[in-house]
């Protein structure tokens, strides 16, 4: 498999740790059983839960794994959220934990925040407001032969690293679960895929134990069948686009655990293969899979 690695182009981009957020206008999450809840969410350093960990199993709403980064004006922080791409080198250049480095694991839409995974010992030592600088490389990346395919947020080295080989004239691609494109709901329509991600809807029990759903982790590789990503969220038969967990579930209708995008194909050229260890924590080694993990 031959990536076009010479031809990209790596800039930095930076952010700060965000504070968790809260919208001020509402004390309670309106869950789409009709019960209220009050739930951590997105933001702020999370202490409990890294890459491999459950994404569905825990008591929260969006959560999102490792450190979360967003920029000061609209514009670098759409920059920070278009050009980061998973798999990323991350940097700490203030406060005490500087010098300290650490992976993207994911981008999420609405809020627009990008997630930093990093050793435990790095995250006690981070605080609200620090400045994490990324090596931003991977937009524009494709892999040769294959015009039909598109790449976006991948860093070509977990490209590299994920196990993908040709087929038959097809990628086959390890992913941990399929999941059927008729669930997927908050991020559908967007126009464009090259940052944020989308919801798997998990309140059809026949269809999560179906698709074994309620295994999903942070950090799996997951194929989304019958959907294409190419320019926007659509369904599309025969089409298979697959991405990374990138935040937890959520009790609110059309919400759910998210997916940022890292490969599409409309005409169906990507042929997922079920294999456990499709995690980006295990390619990587980043979280659970972290030499002195938690």
């Amino acid at each position: 498999m031959k990536i076009n690695t010479d031809g990209l182009v790596m800039l930095s981009v930076a952010g700060q740790i965000n504070s968790a957020v809260w919208p001020a206008s509402r004390a309670y999450r309106v869950g789409g059983d009709g019960v209220l809840r009050v739930l951590p969410g997105t933001g702020g350093i999370c202490y409990t839960h890294v890459i491999g960990d459950n994404a569905v199993s825990l008591k929260g709403d969006h959560v999102e794994p490792g450190v979360s980064i967003k920029a000061g004006s609209n514009d670098e922080n759409a920059a920070l959220n278009t050009l980061a791409c998973v798999g990323n080198e991350a940097a700490v250049i203030t406060g005490s934990a500087k010098g300290a480095r650490g992976t993207v694991c994911g981008k999420h839409g609405g809020v627009d925040h990008v997630m930093v995974d990093f050793p435990n010992a790095t995250i006690e030592r981070l605080c609200i407001g620090d400045k994490i600088q990324i090596r931003a490389f991977g937009q524009g990346a494709e892999i040769e032969g294959f015009s039909d395919l598109k790449v976006m947020n991948c860093d070509p080295a977990l490209l590299k690293k994920w196990g993908i080989s040709k087929s038959k004239g097809r990628l086959e691609v390890p992913v941990t679960h399929l999941v059927p494109s008729k669930i997927m709901g908050s991020g559908l329509g967007a126009t464009s895929c090259y940052s944020g991600d989308y919801d798997i809807q998990l309140f059809d029990r026949q269809v999560v134990r179906a698709y074994k759903l309620d295994s999903l982790r942070f950090g799996d590789l997951v194929a989304i069948v019958d959907a294409d990503h190419s320019y926007g969220r659509r369904y599309l038969q025969g089409a298979v686009s697959v991405g990374v967990v990138v935040h937890s579930c959520s009790d609110m209708s059309g919400h759910g655990p998210g997916v940022t995008t890292l490969l599409t194909s409309p005409e169906g050229v990507i042929k997922p293969k079920i294999a456990k260890s499709a995690n980006i924590g295990a390619l990587m080694g980043l979280g659970r899979w972290r030499k002195g993990k938690r």
